[in-house]
This record gives C-alpha cells, sequence and structure tokens, in this order.
C-alpha cells in the first residue's frame, strides 16, 4: 500500500499553510533517487483545487507545505497523496511496479487514500 501520511492542520483559513507528510516506509520500497508523490486537493464541490507533484525520498516518506487555494470551496478537503507513476491497485498490497518492456498492469477495484482537511473562511 502507499505510505500512510497526514494532513496538517487538519483545519485551515484559505490561504493559509497546511503540510502534508509522510514518514519513510520501513519496509525499504525502493521507490527510487527521483521518486515523486503525486498530491491532490478536492475542494467539498469536487473541483480539484490542487494537482501536483513533490520530490519523495527512496523509502517513501515527503513533506510538501502549501497555502491552502484562494479559489478553494469552504467545506471538507479530499486530500490525496500517493506516490506518482506506481499502480498500487490490485487490492492485495502488493507492490505492482512493472518494468519497461512488461505487460502494462491496469487499475481495478482500489479506493483512492483521502485525508480531510477543514477548510474555513
Amino acid at each position: 500500500m502507499p505510505p500512510d501520511y497526514k494532513v496538517t492542520p487538519s483545519s485551515a483559513k484559505l490561504g493559509e499553510e497546511v503540510t502534508v507528510s509522510a514518514l519513510d516506509a520501513t519496509c525499504n520500497p525502493r521507490y527510487g533517487g527521483n521518486a515523486q508523490v503525486r498530491i491532490v486537493f478536492t475542494d467539498a464541490t469536487g473541483v480539484e483545487v490542487l494537482n501536483t507533484t513533490a520530490p519523495m525520498a527512496d523509502k517513501g516518506g515527503f513533506t510538501f507545505t502549501t497555502e491552502v487555494p484562494l479559489q478553494t470551496a469552504v467545506g471538507e478537503v479530499a486530500v490525496y497523496a500517493a506516490p506518482e507513476g506506481v499502480d498500487w491497485c490490485d487490492d492485495t498490497g502488493k507492490n505492482n511496479r512493472a518494468g519497461p518492456g512488461e505487460v502494462e498492469l491496469e487499475m481495478v477495484s482500489c479506493a483512492k487514500p483521502m485525508k480531510p482537511l477543514n477548510v474555513t473562511n
């Protein structure tokens, strides 16, 4: 499974800073020296207000700090963070990274991990 992450603080006003972060995994997933984490904020109306990548350590740890976008609707924001370019979705928890030249894998029946962020005026 992707590294567990947290959003701090759990409540913020428009324009305030929030941090999305995860500790290194203990199993050494070996994401590589150029690993990236995909971070997406989807606001209470279903609008994607942030979609970006940030550096991630070989063992999965990362820290990403940003301001809550001013166009974000007030309410609960769903914060998604997962390693970029990795297909985790076979519901077994195995790492399904396919190397170059191998059969491409399709994502199936996985719920994206989401953490809440309460956005206020």
